[in-house]
């Protein structure tokens, strides 16, 4: 039984524990920083011929990481991955498919004070805005894995006499997506 949804509650950074742990999440990510990272299509890493230089607003002589820049044949390679994996993970239980959400929601929330670390180390966030980010993650995964599982045997429909009205929702497909950056994460 999958529990009630509930808003991801936020830290609270007049704890000083909370505080020491932001700050052992920010040592860790310096630890890593300046690494190069390959595009990743179909399950394999893949090269670039241009990199993008991540660098720290506040610091601009820290370099964050450099990503393989990804053009429009990686972009059109990446979506026919996907739609060959979609005629497979369209036949996946829903339960199994919100169980993945639930799973990521589980890991960010298990490191949350990493992840909003990168978030202050690449984006320039507060210790509050990084937390908040992290926790809308958190809560976006949670809401739509339980909006799969309320949804998998379909929406209640009225009918008339002597007719039998179904409502059911399938997989519809995969997409390509360029995402705002003000919300990184």
């Amino acid at each position: 039984m999958v529990q009630p949804y509930r808003h991801e509650p936020f830290t609270d950074f007049s704890i000083e524990e909370n505080r020491k742990k932001m700050q052992e999440g920010i040592k860790l990510v310096e630890s890593q920083l300046g690494k190069e990272y390959k595009l990743v299509i179909n399950g394999k890493q893949v090269d670039s011929d241009d990199q993008i230089i991540s660098v720290n607003p506040a610091n601009h002589a820290e370099v964050v990481g450099k990503v393989a820049s990804a053009k429009q044949a990686h972009a059109e390679e990446a979506l026919q991955a996907a739609l060959v994996a979609f005629e497979s993970w369209k036949k996946v239980k829903p339960e199994i498919r919100a169980d993945v959400l639930f799973k990521a929601a589980t890991i960010i929330r298990r490191r949350k004070f990493e992840f909003s670390a990168w978030l202050i180390k690449e984006a320039g966030k507060s210790y509050v805005e990084a937390d908040v980010e992290c926790a809308e993650c958190i809560d976006f995964l949670e809401y739509y894995g339980r909006q799969m599982l309320q949804y998998k045997d379909g929406m209640p429909v009225q009918s008339r006499p002597n007719e039998h009205n179904q409502y059911h929702y399938i997989p519809l497909g995969v997409g390509f997506v360029v995402s705002p950056w003000n919300f990184p994460f």
